[in-house]
């Protein structure tokens, strides 16, 4: 790896600021109420972006044994995010052909969301889950699962064993500070006809839509298709499709092959030619960022400032990594959002970390019955707005935060 200063990526030295959120604690460090009379651990949230090959990045203020050893997110909890995974499984093994003679691996595979539905379908497949707690919730729903952090070493072990036909990962190639291994590890492990796909939160988007609030400690790396394709490209790998995905508030899933075996997809192309247009291919499209997230902190501070001084009560719904980005950023304590809910009992009774904001079970908004409900994950508003339909009949009112602050009807 590169020292803690010099890009990921190419080894150059980070010197430009691409956004700087101060000071935070871990996103997913939930307080038990016994810690409450402890400090914390805070670490800088500075985001740089490599003037050579302008990769947005999170130097590493935490290793990766700090924060996902033992976990608070599970992703079965999102009924949005299961339905999205059933949907891929189902394009996928159309896609490639998948049956009982294959093999699929997945990287950070949580609780097995995803490959339950292979499992459905008798495909055989493989977790790779660096989280203890959460690996052992897909153990015991009959998904093989290793607990281990993925990389070269990992991949050619595994690859001995046996290859694979499909290697994926939902959301894990921003969390790796080492993504030169990862991409060496998925080359290793993948049959000379197999494909990988890769979920990741698109950089287009987060500029464009001032997502200033996908930006944590967790997340090292924060990807436009021309970065990933660079990367996978110093690994003998090529992108051969692309999709865009509403997912995390706008996301692509690549598509990657060994290096020589084909022309890409049309979509492929286009989006490159979409990137530069918005001109992710000069340094200057990456500077004004910093502005567009002081400028979402300001207008969400007045409006909960007004709302506390006419009176009104706020609570917020989701203990998510991002509301916690987001609290964080803006100091929003609980003189300004009384309380937050979210369904995973894995977080309920405890507080948020940094601004220790208790966290109850969504039937306390039913019983406090508060004005506002700020959905700290934007990303799932339609879901949400769905499951508490019920606080429309007091009058509560749902407000978005990002990219910026809108009171639903």
């Amino acid at each position: 790896m590169t020292g803690w200063a010099d890009c990921r990526l190419c080894g150059t030295p980070l010197r430009q600021t691409f956004v700087d959120l101060g000071l935070s604690p871990l996103a997913n460090s939930y307080l038990a109420a016994e810690e409450l009379a402890r400090g914390e651990l805070f670490f800088p949230l500075h985001v740089y972006v490599c003037e050579q090959c302008l990769l947005v990045q999170l130097p590493m203020a935490a290793t990766p044994e700090e924060i996902f050893s033992d976990y608070a997110y599970f992703s079965s909890f999102s009924d949005s995010w299961l339905e999205h995974a059933r949907r891929y499984v189902d394009a996928a093994v159309e896609r490639f052909a998948l049956g009982r003679e294959s093999r699929v691996v997945e990287i950070a595979s949580n609780d097995g969301y995803l490959l339950q539905y292979f499992v459905e379908r008798g495909i055989p497949v493989l977790g790779i889950e660096p989280a203890a707690n959460v690996a052992a919730a897909a153990v015991e729903r009959g998904i093989p699962t290793s607990v281990e952090f993925f990389g070269a070493e990992v991949g050619s072990r595994l690859a001995l064993e046996q290859q694979a036909d499909l290697v994926l990962g939902n959301n894990v190639l921003a969390h790796v500070p080492d993504v030169h291994d990862l991409v060496e590890g998925m080359r290793l492990l993948l049959k000379p006809e197999g494909a990988i796909t890769m979920e990741f939160p698109h950089l287009l988007r987060l500029i464009l839509e001032r997502q200033f609030d996908t930006i944590y400690h967790e997340h090292y790396s924060y990807f436009s298709l021309l970065t990933v394709e660079r990367l996978f490209g110093d690994h003998d790998l090529e992108l051969f499709d692309v999709e865009e995905l509403p997912t995390h508030g706008g996301s692509l899933r690549i598509y990657a092959r060994h290096a020589g075996l084909g022309e890409p997809e049309g979509r492929l192309v286009t989006l490159r030619e979409v990137e530069r247009a918005h001109g992710l291919n000069e340094l200057d499209a990456y500077l004004d960022f910093e502005e567009a997230a002081r400028s979402v902190k300001r207008d969400l501070l007045a409006f909960l400032i007004a709302a506390r001084e006419d009176g009104r009560s706020v609570a917020a719904y989701g203990a998510a990594a991002k509301g916690n980005t987001l609290l964080n950023y803006c100091g929003i304590r609980a003189d300004l959002v009384d309380y937050v809910v979210d369904r995973s009992p894995h977080k309920q009774g405890r507080f948020l970390p940094g601004t220790r904001i208790p966290i109850g079970p969504p039937e306390q908004v039913l019983e406090t019955r508060p004005d506002y409900l700020l959905i700290l994950p934007w990303n799932l508003r339609d879901e949400i707005v769905e499951q508490m339909s019920a606080v429309r009949e007091w009058g509560c009112r749902f407000v978005i935060p990002i990219p910026q602050v809108t009171v639903l009807d």
